[in-house]
């Protein structure tokens, strides 16, 4: 019995020590910032005939988050192969009839950028996020165990994470080949390797990302990081994405008309 009693003590002990070393690492719940590409300009909304005009930040997407502490140095494009270089010019040279986000064709990762709401549980964080092309959410393992070995391949991909320090670490793999990863013209195969790394700054959260994709790209690509504040805005359902401005368009490049 005594040996039975001190066996079941040192197991509640491993756990409890555990769960220690799970509540020291920083809590990444909470809504942030958005940091997603947007066209320069204002949302207008309308409820109950009271009509509201609020400008939208960008500053998370388009500021200087270079000199954070953490963030890894970064590149602002990435390097193709030569052999690949002519192909990105003419995606991106005619990005309304190729890119296949402009006809409500999903983001992926890491061009969807980080979430826009964090719940982190004890064996898996949840990210949810706000899209033009839909609302998808990811359920990101953190118990430890691989990739799926035969994942569907997909736009967002079959995501793992663990701690590195203070830093989540998110490694993404199982991709499809049918989206890009940055918006001009950034195609990529199902080899693509991506690695999200995200941690807090103060009361602010900070996302970077690299992409590896031996296939196509010289050298990885460190992507440059995204500072995100706290946001008080609730998540609301994005609208049905309907394609009805490929028509009307003179130019072939959008640069961010959508």
């Amino acid at each position: 019995m005594t040996r039975v009693l001190a066996f079941v003590a040192c197991v509640v002990l491993i756990q409890a020590a555990g769960l220690a070393q799970q509540a020291r690492h920083p809590d990444l719940s909470g809504v942030w910032s958005y940091a997603i590409d947007r066209a320069p300009a204002a949302l207008k909304k309308e409820v109950n005939g009271q009509v509201t005009i609020q400008k939208i930040d960008q500053s998370a997407r388009h500021g200087d988050a270079s000199t954070v502490k953490g963030v890894l140095p970064s590149a602002p494009r990435p390097a193709y192969k030569p052999e690949f270089q002519a192909k990105v010019k003419d995606l991106e040279a005619h990005e309304t009839r190729t890119d296949p986000v402009f006809s409500c064709g999903k983001p992926g990762v890491p061009r969807i950028g980080p979430p826009r709401k964090i719940v982190q549980l004890a064996k898996e964080t949840i990210f949810l996020y706000e899209d033009i092309s839909g609302d998808p959410y990811r359920v990101i393992a953190t118990d430890g165990r691989p990739h799926r070995q035969y994942p569907n391949p997909s736009a967002y991909g079959d995501s793992i994470g663990k701690w590195e320090g203070d830093v989540f670490v998110v490694d993404v793999t199982g991709f499809g080949d049918d989206t890009w990863f940055g918006e001009d013209g950034y195609f990529h195969t199902d080899a693509m390797h991506v690695v999200e790394r995200i941690w807090k700054d103060g009361d602010n959260l900070v996302w970077q990302a690299t992409v590896e994709e031996p296939k196509v790209l010289a050298r990885p690509w460190v992507m440059p990081a995204r500072l995100l504040r706290p946001s008080t805005d609730s998540l609301e359902e994005s609208p049905r994405c309907v394609e009805s401005d490929a028509p009307r368009l003179l130019n072939d490049d959008h640069h961010l008309q959508r």
